[in-house]
């Protein structure tokens, strides 16, 4: 029985892919290289899976947190030299994508500055180059030819894999895809290690599959319009059946805000009012910080499924920042959870080794500097969405990075979020990103043919005009 069902699950998402499949988008092969980095950064490392089938146990204890799997460093290092080979190849688009976020390539190199007075330095170096990796793949994104579809790609391919895995799992491997608490309590994890980790990525696929679910359904003249229809349809069915059972709170309340959201960003008239976005954007944000933190009887986080302490979070955090050496700078990138401070901080609970809070984790790694730096990417990366916003036709991918905006900020307030190889962070970090106007097809044939070497004086201009003219068409 279990291998007739395996059987139709691999068949049902072979059909997901046929149903879904857009002839006239064109990307590049390289996407895969982000695909693959995301399945594995919204699921198990390459080490864990192998652990996991090869004697059914994973790895666990201090050593193995400090020192990493060397699988996962072969892995995980191949794509990001794979992923670094490419942006060489596409110069003069990365060169334009890190100059207009010059705040989150700051990020990125003070963290690797903070190795320099990490306690444990050679750890850190370890991790470094892991969160340089997310901002390797979404750069391979934005420099597609054709970047939105290139995200549509790389959503709908880890997402029909993710999704569909992740009820096989839990229904038919128990031993894969479900965990157990100390009283015995099941605990739904699907292809990731717990019901948080699964949430996340019902949450972050969710939204995806809403946003392409409307915007295929919006466009009456589209071709196939009723098989992708079907295809984007059914994964949500699932994900909003994984989101009830997995019963993660955070996740819930989040894919609820930020679908909202991004259901009336997505309407023009909405769109076009700067102010009226704004006031939204800052009621749902304020509504949710009055929830966790303001509200003393505790009675909306209750709803939710939470104690008024925030499931222990509130003492996690009181500890933490009770240890805090250096308030300026940190600990050191990855840093804080080791040593002896991770054995003071297991005191309240052997398995903690996060603050299950992105910004208190941030402070925590990389002091005041740190939160600083975000604080420079989020407004700044919001100032963009909401620019675009206003440029995006209805139902824009726009709307879609408001609310993966939102899921960020809201999201860490109750989690770390901002953890490297966390989906809440890759797309929360796509979301922050300018991209600069893309190069139109009919610039792109015109600078690859061999015409732009004959008529050099005029290449630059027949680019811009081109390149202007396409945006003004999609927007």
């Amino acid at each position: 029985m279990q291998q007739i069902v395996t059987l139709a699950f691999a068949l049902g998402i072979l059909g997901l892919f046929l149903l879904d499949r857009d002839r006239e988008a064109r990307t590049s092969k390289a996407l895969w290289i982000p695909v693959m980095w995301l399945l594995i950064a919204a699921s198990r490392n390459v080490g864990e899976w192998v652990q996991i089938l090869s004697s059914g146990a994973t790895v666990g204890g201090s050593e193995a947190y400090i020192e990493g799997n060397p699988i996962d460093r072969d892995v995980l290092g191949g794509l990001i030299v794979l992923g670094i080979i490419v942006l060489f190849t596409r110069q003069r688009q990365v060169v334009a994508l890190l100059r207009g976020n010059a705040f989150i390539c700051l990020y990125f190199l003070y963290c690797g500055v903070s190795i320099f007075w990490s306690d444990f330095p050679g750890v850190a170096f370890r991790r470094w180059p892991r969160a340089l990796g997310d901002l390797v793949m979404m750069l391979v994104v934005l420099s597609e030819p054709d970047w939105l579809a290139g995200l549509k790609r790389l959503l709908t391919r880890t997402g029909f894999v993710l999704v569909p895995l992740s009820i096989l799992f839990i229904r038919y491997y128990p031993d894969l895809g479900r965990s157990y608490g100390a009283d015995g309590t099941p605990y739904w994890g699907g292809v990731t290690g717990g019901k948080n980790s699964l949430g996340m990525i019902c949450l972050i696929f969710g939204l995806a599959f809403v946003w392409r679910f409307l915007g295929v359904y919006r466009d009456r003249n589209a071709p196939d319009r009723k098989r992708r229809l079907i295809a984007h349809g059914v994964v949500l069915v699932m994900v909003l059946y994984l989101l009830r059972e997995a019963h993660s709170a955070t996740s819930l309340a989040c894919f609820v805000l930020a679908g909202g959201v991004m259901l009336l960003a997505s309407r023009t008239a909405v769109a076009r009012r700067p102010l009226l976005v704004h006031l939204f954007i800052a009621l749902v944000i304020s509504l949710s910080v009055f929830a966790l933190f303001f509200n003393s009887r505790g009675d909306l986080v209750e709803t939710l499924g939470r104690n008024s302490t925030l499931t222990g979070r509130t003492e996690v955090w009181k500890r933490a920042l009770g240890i805090v050496q250096n308030p300026i700078v940190g600990s050191g990138f990855e840093s804080f959870w080791l040593g002896r401070r991770l054995d003071w901080m297991r005191m309240l609970d052997y398995g903690l080794n996060q603050a299950h809070n992105g910004y208190v984790e941030i402070y925590l790694n990389l002091g005041w500097v740190g939160l600083v730096l975000l604080g420079a990417m989020m407004v700044r990366g919001y100032r963009n969405i909401t620019v675009r916003l206003r440029q995006d036709q209805a139902g824009g991918v726009s709307s879609l990075m408001l609310a993966y905006f939102v899921i960020g900020v809201i999201y860490s307030c109750t989690e770390s979020g901002f953890k490297m190889m966390s989906p809440i962070w890759i797309f929360f970090l796509l979301a922050l990103m300018f991209v600069p106007k893309t190069t139109s097809p009919e610039a792109s044939a015109f600078l690859s043919t061999g015409h732009a070497s004959k008529f050099p004086e005029i290449a630059p201009q027949v680019e811009h005009v081109l390149s202007f003219s396409s945006h003004r068409r999609n927007s």
